[in-house]
């Protein structure tokens, strides 16, 4: 896998969590400590994507 393949997949992950996040925040029945662990994984998607960046 290339560096830009896995930077693409990377940003996608952190779009589809994103969404996620959106989602479970708009629904009453949502539970936090599920949207903080997304919210987690989607930060450490961040730092991996800026961290390859700039590699």
């Amino acid at each position: 896998m290339t560096v830009a393949s896995h930077l693409q997949e990377l940003r996608r992950k952190h779009e589809v969590l994103s969404i996620q996040v959106e989602e479970a925040q708009r629904s009453p029945a949502s539970d936090d400590f599920e949207i903080a662990a997304m919210k987690k994984q989607k930060l450490k998607l961040k730092e991996e994507i800026t961290r390859l960046m700039q590699a």
